[in-house]
């Protein structure tokens, strides 16, 4: 059986529930998605009507990320907990912003199906010498980084950009990510950076948002990937004290914000904050 059947028949034994990935997917307006996906979705929209452009602030800030981080003189990328390959992908951001098409891409997820996807998709548009995808996961940083140093597309000696974007909101404090991240961070070389962003519950606009993003944390039990909100503080823990690039730590709708960007007007009512850190010279 072909790499790409397999990867079909994963997505084919995922539909029993949602999965967390296709509703991003549907959410910023993606195709790869099915009807248990859509329809979990539209209950999330009930309770935070707002949900889909959270989900697409959340995409259009890794898409300026990987832009600044490639005008930072960034060629490598590491996106971990990749998802879904979709509209604005890292390797077709970094391809436009560098016309020489001199920047590389390993995407990792260890959820079967978003995986699958990936081999799919990819296939058809990426430069396999450039890009890859492979399973991987986030929690078990020895093992995936060992796929990273092994993978013929990132050279771990040079400077990466670790990307760990809409995720860690799905990464409990009990599961130790602040061991995690630093495991990551102490294996960066100097000059890498570190593109963080997650959910936040921090100031929320009323009671009704305040008890409505308890709720769809609690609706999310039912999917692959439970969760956990976090505040700025809670959250800036992650970069390890790393100087962060301006403007440091904030709604992510006010990091390098251009004319595409949702809630630039109102960045805090975007319920995702973000932030780039660079690793210090030795």
């Amino acid at each position: 059986m072909s790499t790409q059947d397999e990867a079909l028949r994963a997505v084919e034994a995922s539909l029993d529930r949602p999965s967390a990935a296709r509703v991003y997917d549907y959410f910023i307006g993606g195709t790869t998605n099915y009807a248990i996906d859509r329809i979990f979705a539209e209950k999330v929209r009930e309770r935070l009507p707002l949900m889909g452009e959270y989900c697409r602030t959340s995409r259009q800030f890794l898409g300026r990320a990987v832009r600044q981080s490639v005008r930072e003189g960034i060629r490598q990328f590491v996106d971990i907990g990749s998802g879904l390959p979709t509209a604005g992908n890292v390797h077709e951001v970094a391809d436009d912003e560098r016309p020489d098409h001199d920047t590389s891409v390993l995407y990792l997820d260890n959820e079967p199906v978003a995986l699958a996807h990936s081999q799919v998709l990819l296939a058809d548009t990426a430069d396999e010498d450039r890009h890859q995808a492979m399973a991987a996961d986030l929690l078990q940083p020895a093992e995936l980084w060992d796929r990273v140093a092994d993978s013929h597309v990132i050279d771990v000696r040079k400077p990466v950009a670790l990307i760990v974007n809409a995720v860690l909101h799905f990464i409990k404090d009990d599961q130790d990510p602040d061991g995690i991240l630093e495991f990551y961070r102490k294996q960066l070389a100097p000059g890498s950076l570190l593109i963080l962003s997650q959910m936040t519950n921090e100031n929320p606009v009323d009671d009704n948002e305040r008890q409505a993003l308890v709720d769809i944390i609690k609706y999310y039990e039912s999917t692959t990937n439970p969760g956990i909100l976090r505040t700025k503080a809670e959250f800036e823990r992650f970069f390890g004290g790393w100087p962060l690039l301006e403007p440091g730590l904030v709604y992510a709708p006010a990091w390098h914000p251009d004319g595409d960007t949702v809630f630039a007007k109102a960045p805090s009512e975007s319920r995702v904050i973000g932030g780039v850190a660079r690793k210090p010279q030795a």
